[in-house]
């Protein structure tokens, strides 16, 4: 299998439900400096990703792609499962 270069972007994160149907929601923490105090403040952003399985339970760790829309909000599918929660 060859592997393409692709623009889309890639994120690691964890999974906080999986509740709906054949959709996960991920929560994406980063920590970035304060522009004037210069602390590390952490941020968190939730996505919805497209689950076709519904393989990935609440507190995987797992990496979402960007895709096409699939609805409203879901921009984003499952790639891979990197670990599952215990």
């Amino acid at each position: 299998m060859s592997e393409t270069k692709t623009n889309k972007k890639e994120f690691t994160g964890l999974v906080v439900s999986n509740k709906m149907d054949k959709t996960i929601v991920v929560e994406i923490t980063t920590k970035k400096p304060h522009p004037l105090y210069r602390k590390y403040v952490t941020t968190s952003v939730k996505y919805k990703a497209h689950d076709e399985n519904n393989q990935a339970n609440a507190g995987d760790t797992v990496r979402i792609v960007e895709c096409r829309p699939v609805s409203k909000y879901k921009t984003w599918k499952l790639a891979e499962i990197i670990e599952r929660a215990r």
